[in-house]
């Protein structure tokens, strides 16, 4: 047995153990998704954490505040995993109803 396991996307994956975050629009800051999930206290607490290395983008340690968030991409921060996803046009909360999800008013 080769014991190879067959690959997933990172959106598949993730989806089992995170909750969904909609956005209005793409793309979003990621200090952003932070601050209005209230994964942080603020938007200077959301700045900080990210410049110290402590949140995950898809798998990776990122340190851009202003990074550009993506439907599909992964955070992961202090614990927690949330997947993102993008309104559809004309349905502002179009999520699977599976897993509670939180929208993310745009700029």
């Amino acid at each position: 047995m080769s014991g190879n396991k067959p690959e997933s996307s990172k959106s598949d994956k993730a989806s089992q153990y995170a909750r969904d975050v909609v956005i209005s629009h793409e793309p979003t800051e990621l200090y952003k998704i932070l601050k209005f999930e209230s994964m942080v206290n603020s938007g200077g607490q959301a700045k900080t954490v990210i410049a110290d290395g402590a949140v995950r983008l898809n798998g990776e340690i990122e340190t851009q505040k202003r990074k550009k968030i993506m439907s599909g991409d992964i955070i992961e921060f202090n614990g927690e995993r949330v997947v993102i996803r993008l309104a559809a046009p004309g349905d502002s909360e179009s999520a699977p109803a599976a897993r509670p999800t939180r929208k993310v008013w745009g700029e």
